[in-house]
């Protein structure tokens, strides 16, 4: 009973993350276009939270002690890698076709499982694969000789690899044996964002940023909106909500599902971009971008094939091919989906 409404309450917050992080594009994308450069909007955004999240970073400062480098790795990659790829692909081409790439994240990490580590995947999993890249092809369309900005698409693609470790930084240390020894993922979130905000200090130098941006107003498709709401829309709701309650998800419920979720977050955002930024996209993107998310939700909804645990004596999870692996205590450890967990290296 307790573990069902554990599964639910993790879908809730999967949910809601997904619906905060699919407004961050719309609201930045105006800013940019006002006249802010796309790494101040990620600055603005990452330095906001962290200050917001300061006081659960020093209410969990032994993380520092115990686990540097988590912090660090959920620093660099699942906050200041995939922003700053995404905020800068966004400034270039769409904003759902950005997130339609980003979500390649799953054909990316079953690559890395088929040919790095040499194991081999499921066929459904390779078919999740073949059409998430079909579809991308009809998102970017391809027969027009890529009429989007090739930088635009490397920069989502970034967005994408980077992505890849957001799921599974977020899930570290879930299957520590003893309570102490696990990261509370609050504390992973508020870490991870000051170091984030580090990081991009050095990259985005914002003492050049035109600061009297924020105090006028930014144009919405016809619609103007004072660029401080958009900033504090970014900041409280599509980075510390979403960040909150995306990480809190994947322990309830393990990166796979929380992942296929998260997919509707593509699917949010191209929505929100055609009612509030214009940016109709035609049927054969319409077509392509379903067929991202098919693919992706196929190939993170298959575990690949990983060599048989050792039999356990009255257990019974000797795979993890459940949807929620992981999610009871007989599964720690052993329950977790092998290619989103710690096995594996960011959208």
């Amino acid at each position: 009973m307790h573990a069902s409404q554990g599964r639910s309450a993790g879908l809730g917050l999967a949910l809601a993350s997904a619906f905060a992080f699919g407004g961050s594009g719309v609201a930045a994308k105006p800013l940019i276009e006002a006249g802010l450069d796309p790494l101040h909007v990620v600055w603005l955004r990452v330095a906001g939270a962290s200050l917001v999240m300061l006081p659960v970073a020093w209410r969990h400062r032994d993380l520092l002690r115990r686990k540097p480098a988590l912090l660090v790795g959920f620093g660099l990659l699942a906050v200041a890698g995939v922003q700053a790829f995404y905020f800068a692909s966004i400034s270039r081409i769409p904003v759902g076709v950005a997130l339609l790439i980003e979500y390649l994240a799953p054909a990316l990490v079953l690559g890395w499982v088929r040919f790095v580590q040499r194991r081999p995947v499921t066929r459904a999993a390779a078919l999740g694969v073949v059409l998430a890249v079909g579809g991308l092809g009809c998102v970017v369309q391809v027969w027009s000789g890529l009429s989007f900005d090739l930088v635009g698409l490397l920069l989502a693609l970034a967005a994408a690899c980077c992505q890849v470790g957001y799921f599974v930084l977020s899930d570290q240390g879930a299957d520590e044996a003893e309570q102490a020894d696990r990261a509370d993922p609050v504390g992973v979130i508020a870490y991870g964002l000051l170091i984030g905000a580090l990081v991009l200090t050095v990259v985005a130098r914002p003492w050049g940023m035109d600061w009297s941006i924020l105090a006028g107003r930014a144009d919405m498709d016809g619609t103007s909106v004072p660029a401080w709401l958009l900033i504090g829309w970014i900041v409280l709701i599509a980075t510390v909500l979403a960040y909150v309650t995306g990480v809190i998800s994947v322990r309830r419920l393990s990166p796979q599902v929380a992942g296929v979720v998260a997919c509707l977050e593509a699917v949010i955002a191209t929505v929100l971009a055609w009612i509030l930024l214009g940016e109709h996209l035609d049927a054969p993107q319409i077509v392509g971008g379903a067929v991202v998310l098919v693919g992706a939700f196929i190939a993170q909804s298959s575990t690949p094939k990983a060599p048989a645990p050792e039999p356990v004596a009255g257990s019974g999870a000797g795979t993890a091919s459940g949807p929620v692996a992981g999610s009871g205590s007989e599964a720690a450890g052993a329950g977790r989906d092998p290619q989103l967990s710690g096995g594996r290296s960011a959208p």
